[in-house]
């Protein structure tokens, strides 16, 4: 557990957290301005994040298997594919409960509100998806890679 904890302190680990980080904001603005056209369209909020979600899960997939962790391999695996969308099927659940949640407490949000939930919520979840990415979803492609140099 120490050496799995120490892993996330390297400089590789950081860099791919900003990575993924980036990457998360950039998913985050699309996230959100679908988001934002379907409350105005008059969507239940938790529909309409849902849909916002689904919509930039592809986008966020290619993104950090091509930028964040570097695997230029050219083979994206059914397995791969199938363990991103669980973690992102995890995250959603995760944000569309919480937004379920706070609507139960406090009643309908406003669209503001609506938004704090969903930017706070995204925020919290960033660090296990970091975590998820690296070690469920590329783990086996990453260390492919390192034994299998592209250059060699």
């Amino acid at each position: 557990m120490k050496r799995y904890l120490a892993s996330f302190m390297t400089k590789e680990a950081f860099e791919q957290f900003v990575k993924v980080g980036l990457v998360g904001i950039a998913n985050t603005i699309v996230s959100f301005a679908l988001f934002n056209v379907f409350l105005w369209m008059g969507w239940w909020s938790v529909i309409a994040v849902s849909v916002a979600f689904a919509l930039t899960t592809f986008m966020s997939y290619l993104l950090n298997r091509t930028w964040t962790f570097e695997i230029k391999d050219g083979k994206v695996s059914g397995g791969e594919t199938a363990r991103f969308y669980m973690v992102n099927l995890a995250a959603w659940a995760g944000t569309a409960g919480t937004m379920w949640f706070a609507e139960a407490m406090f009643g309908p949000l406003s669209k503001i509100a609506a938004n704090g939930v969903y930017l706070t919520t995204s925020i919290v979840i960033l660090l296990p998806k970091f975590a998820s990415y690296r070690d469920i979803v590329f783990g086996k492609a990453i260390k492919e890679q390192e034994i299998t140099p592209s250059d060699a």
